[in-house]
């Protein structure tokens, strides 16, 4: 059905730089002609339906127990009514963020967000994709950029953007709701396969750090309760004896830089044995001294995610590479009797999750007790055992890790897809009327899986909060 687009037969210039050539019936207009900005203040406490915009979009938040910052009264809340369109403009040098929303039912959010009520006909559904097309190229953060970093409800309605007739809105939203399901659907199955592959992998690296290589060893009770059984000539320790360094983040936002020469490592960017040191945010010099006051992570040492929902994972420090931790992030220094790599696959096991986890704080945004993680009890095999287990383990994962990355990349693929077929349909350069007509009812179609799970790996999926009050801190 998509290979088979064409574009439209009669095409103008819009005269806007992100739009290019449209269909030549279509109009161009700056966005004041189609919307209005409304901002009220939920001051009369009129709401207590609390929404955040998020990567998966506008949803509903919990006020008992919230996601993100929050502000001590939603009386500094803006009423928000279904249908309308919120944008957060800040920050506009951060890339991976929420800029666009589409509101579902009437609510509250942050008084930092945009507010745009339509004011003229059409299809609201249509004019989000081409908002959230901006977004997904990136056009709001090349307009904000630089000192400015923001753009204002006024920078916003002075866009222009194109105008179908209403029929044509109704058939480009119904093909792009369809294509992304499929999409979605794609994406869902190969997550599927990605966690059957990364189970398979934490079976073999949970076996071999807790019963070694040899099947018919003899056992013994460990005395730890999550631990169970171990070899008899293994001895079990406590973190803080095996690690001499054990040290704790500055419970501070770093100031990030996009010239900045050191990556500040977040829980986003930590994966079981992997640091995606790529997608980093970085420091400068400064910030890095600043940073590592305490300890300047080196080769081999462990960095260990102990706040959010992505605590209890650990990665080793790569050669050849400066950098910190930034907020919720721990870092340990193992003592030289010991093999770093088999430690920190061993922390990435269900069994020292299961203590970390035992007295976890907070529940929309977990953290470890500091004294917890000291304690944590760990196998310890002699250290020769334990560089062939690190051996077994690399070579064991050397397939699962190979399917994972393909699997990944083809999310990356379908993504990038998705993001090219948005841009080419809100814009003309592909009509969809007749694609869009032979389209099966949406009832008969299935369900479309979570996209909480098709966000991309390592991002950080969490409410913005009160960005009035923590503009820095909600992004973290």
């Amino acid at each position: 059905m998509i290979a088979d687009l064409k574009p439209y037969s009669a095409i103008k210039n819009s005269g806007v730089p992100w739009l290019g050539a449209v269909p030549a019936h279509w109009d161009v207009r700056r966005g004041k002609w189609l919307f209005r900005h409304r901002k009220q203040i939920n001051a009369a406490r009129a709401s207590s339906n609390v929404l955040s915009l998020t990567l998966r979009g506008v949803v509903n938040n919990d006020p008992d127990n919230p996601e993100g910052l929050v502000p001590k009264d939603y009386a500094t809340y803006q009423l928000f009514r279904k249908g309308d369109l919120v944008f957060k403009l800040i920050d506009l040098e951060n890339l991976r963020t929420s800029r666009v929303g589409l509101v579902h039912e009437d609510g509250i959010m942050s008084s930092a967000y945009i507010r745009l009520a339509p004011s003229s006909a059409g299809d609201i559904r249509f004019f989000f994709q081409q908002y959230f097309d901006l977004y997904q190229r990136g056009i709001y953060n090349q307009l904000g950029a630089g000192v400015r970093s923001t753009l204002g409800p006024s920078d916003l309605l002075d866009l222009s953007v194109v105008v179908p007739p209403v029929p044509e809105q109704v058939a480009i939203v119904r093909f792009l709701n369809h294509a992304d399901r499929r999409i979605r659907h794609c994406i869902h199955a190969k997550h599927n396969l990605i966690k059957l592959l990364q189970e398979q992998k934490q079976a073999i690296i949970h076996r071999a750090v807790t019963r070694g290589l040899d099947p018919n060893v003899r056992l013994k009770p460990s005395g730890v309760e999550w631990l169970g059984e171990i070899p008899a000539h293994w001895e079990v320790a406590r973190l803080k004896v095996i690690a001499p360094m054990i040290v704790d983040c500055l419970h501070a936002t770093p100031v990030y830089s996009k010239s900045g020469e050191y990556p500040a490592i977040r829980t986003a960017d930590v994966q079981p044995g992997r640091l995606l040191l790529d997608s980093t945010r970085r420091v400068d010099e400064e910030h890095y001294r600043r940073w590592t006051t305490k300890m300047s992570p080196a080769e081999g040492d462990i960095l260990y995610t102990r706040e959010g929902e992505r605590f209890g994972i650990a990665a080793l420090v790569p050669a050849d590479v400066r950098l910190c931790i930034s907020q919720r992030m721990m870092a340990f220094r193992i003592h030289h009797a010991n093999n770093s790599a088999y430690v920190m696959w061993q922390i990435n096991c269900r069994h020292v999750y299961a203590q970390a986890a035992a007295d976890l704080i907070g529940a929309a945004a977990p953290h470890v007790n500091v004294g917890r993680i000291k304690n944590l009890w760990l196998t310890l095999p002699p250290k020769r055992e334990q560089h062939e287990i690190v051996a077994a383990i690399d070579q064991a994962s050397m397939r699962p890790n190979r399917a994972i990355d393909r699997a990944r990349r083809e999310i990356s693929l379908l993504r990038e897809y998705r993001t090219r077929l948005i841009a080419d349909v809100v814009t003309g350069k592909l009509d969809v009327r007749a694609a869009a007509a032979n389209l099966p009812d949406e009832a008969d179609e299935l369900d479309v899986p979570d996209d909480s799970e098709a966000l991309a790996e390592g991002e950080e999926d969490i409410a913005d909060g009160d960005l009035d009050a923590a503009p820095e801190e909600a992004e973290t």
